[in-house]
């Protein structure tokens, strides 16, 4: 159709407008700490809280007593109160290894080598099957293997991955895999199928390392060696080689074993309330959690909009806490939530350590909490940022992230049965000038968040936790839109291309409450030619924050009988 006209004549054009603007990739929270398994220093993805059970456990054993990691409870109320994703960075003292586990074919042949991608002593259950097959050291947390219908015809064969405390009678199958082949050139091959690639962390260069050649599709395993393949299983006329017919593996079930890597069962773990000091933090040392507070300055590959690190305190263990606490203020695009004192602080004690942070990317909130801790049933006493996660998911599932998560309405903690102190109007005045927050507890309304204070010093606009959430969520989505720009050409074109998508963004966040007013400036007021020749584009974006009502005035005027109201 022609564009222009050459001749006298009508020309209708069409301007579509009309096109969806990118959404922001959705981000959830992060949390650095021990856990009863999983992969260790492997920053882990999880959904749900069976998920994160699945991967990471729920409870252990010290010293002949049941107790969950504060990183359990806190996945837990996370996701009760609408998280949607939550990346846990396992940490732990000492060597974890997988368990393995040798899959034998005719005779002493081992077929193929099994490992778990959990690590830790945890994972083993050798020993023979003992009555209907149970293995005396399987449980929930481990698993076991089985191969099935094993056809040397075909070279193919199934293998299933059952949870470690099931029976033959009763087997609890966690995932199937069916028409295996140890034939390398096939595409069912086994190592193609389930993958064989595992991660570990390089401390010297601070990234994870990714081994192996093909990516893991299953959640429990993955293939350590194809001990005995059979390339090329059938001959020109489609039958099997009698060579290989002995390499498939046989029906049998087994266990997994040579784990190694112990939890903290000595007797001077500290875990709740006796929490405090610089080592046996539920087992483990504060200098364990470096690696992984490190690992996560790295923005491209681990992204989320809020971090804790329960168990650790600003007063015990202010290395890993201001190590973090720089890092997501170098990201830019997440919030930490820290704790300032062990159980049992006083309130000037709590304003003091909170004192020796400033820092608009950190908040902190105050006293400890009792909760019923999911996985024992037992009243437990746990840190602020145990919870504070699960306030922050209920605030955005129910609102935005540029509302305070705070109040009545948004700050309520369902969960916790009662707070370590119930604070006075005065407490709670001596808190929010020193930047804690208080968390407040209300006849008839129960435990309430009641302060949104970043650690900033400074009076801004970014001393409030719904304004600095806000600046994360907007500097996410416009950075995700400014990377599909670099290395495109600098013109007009261009620049307009990225006004397309921002600027209806920031519309949508002023209707959604989050913003008064805004402008957005990339043109070639900013862009000079001197600007373009040193391959530079320049925008400049201009935002005034909605502010909360954080103290409201209400007068009660008392007026003689017979005087008229003002209008």
């Amino acid at each position: 159709m022609a564009e222009t006209l050459i001749s006298p004549g009508v020309l209708a054009r069409e301007n579509d407008n009309s096109f969806v603007s990118q959404q922001p990739v959705t981000v959830g929270a992060a949390i650095i700490g021990p856990t009863v398994k999983g992969p260790v220093q492997i920053p882990t993805v999880v959904t749900t809280y069976s998920d994160y059970v699945n991967k990471f456990g729920t409870t252990f054993l010290s010293g002949g007593q049941e107790y969950s990691y504060l990183t359990s409870i806190s996945a837990y109320n996370y996701f009760q109160n609408g998280g949607t994703s939550l990346l846990v960075a396992r940490v732990a003292s000492g060597s974890f290894t997988p368990a393995s586990a040798s899959i034998l074919a005719s005779g002493s042949t081992i077929a193929f080598t099994l490992k778990t991608i959990s690590e830790g002593t945890i994972m083993n259950n050798s020993g023979s099957e003992g009555t209907n097959g149970i293995l005396s050291s399987g449980s929930a947390d481990n698993v076991r293997w089985q191969i099935a219908n094993r056809d040397t015809g075909s070279g193919t064969f199934s293998l299933l991955i059952r949870q470690g405390n099931d029976t033959t009678t009763e087997p609890v199958v966690l995932e199937t895999w069916t028409n295996l082949s140890l034939d390398p050139t096939q595409p069912n091959y086994i190592a193609r199928v389930i993958g064989d690639s595992y991660q570990s962390y390089n401390s010297s260069e601070n990234y994870i390392q990714v081994n192996g050649t093909f990516p893991n599709q299953s959640r429990y395993v993955y293939i350590s060696a194809v001990n005995n393949p059979t390339p090329y299983y059938f001959d020109n006329n489609g039958t099997a080689k009698a060579l290989y017919t002995s390499s498939i593996p046989l029906n049998a079930s087994g266990a997994f074993n040579n784990a190694t890597g112990d939890l903290f069962y000595g007797g001077g773990a500290k875990y709740y309330s006796a929490i405090s000091g610089t080592v046996n933090i539920q087992g483990i040392s504060a200098s364990n959690y470096d690696n992984m507070i490190n690992l996560m300055a790295n923005q491209d590959d681990y992204r989320f909009n809020s971090i804790t690190i329960p168990g650790l305190t600003i007063f015990d263990n202010s290395t890993q806490v201001t190590n973090l606490a720089n890092n997501v203020q170098s990201r830019g695009d997440a919030i930490l939530v820290a704790d300032t004192r062990p159980y049992g602080a006083q309130l000037s004690q709590t304003i003091t350590s909170a004192t020796s942070i400033n820092n608009s990317y950190v908040a902190t909130y105050w006293p400890w909490l009792q909760t019923i801790d999911p996985g024992t049933g037992q009243l437990v006493w746990v840190p602020a940022s145990t919870m504070i996660p699960g306030v922050y998911a209920f605030n955005d599932s129910v609102s935005e992230p540029w509302f305070a998560p705070a109040g009545i309405n948004r700050g309520g903690l369902s969960t916790v049965v009662r707070a370590e102190r119930k604070l006075s109007q005065t407490n709670r005045n001596d808190l929010y000038v020193g930047n804690v927050n208080p968390i407040a507890t209300f006849p008839g309304t129960g435990v309430v968040v009641y302060g949104q204070k970043t650690l900033q010093k400074k009076a801004s606009a970014l001393d409030r936790v719904n304004v600095r959430r806000l600046l994360i969520a907007l500097k996410s989505y416009i950075s995700q839109v400014a990377n599909n720009l670099v290395f495109e050409q600098n013109t007009i074109a261009t620049r307009n291309a990225f006004l397309s998508q921002v600027n209806p963004y920031l519309e949508s966040v002023q209707q959604r409450q989050g913003l008064y007013a805004f402008r957005v400036i990339m043109d070639d007021s900013n862009n000079t030619p001197d600007v373009i020749d040193r391959n530079q584009m320049i925008g400049q974006i201009y935002l005034q924050p909605t502010k909360t009502a954080e103290f409201i005035y209400l007068d009660f005027n008392i007026t003689p009988t017979g005087a008229t109201f003002p209008a």
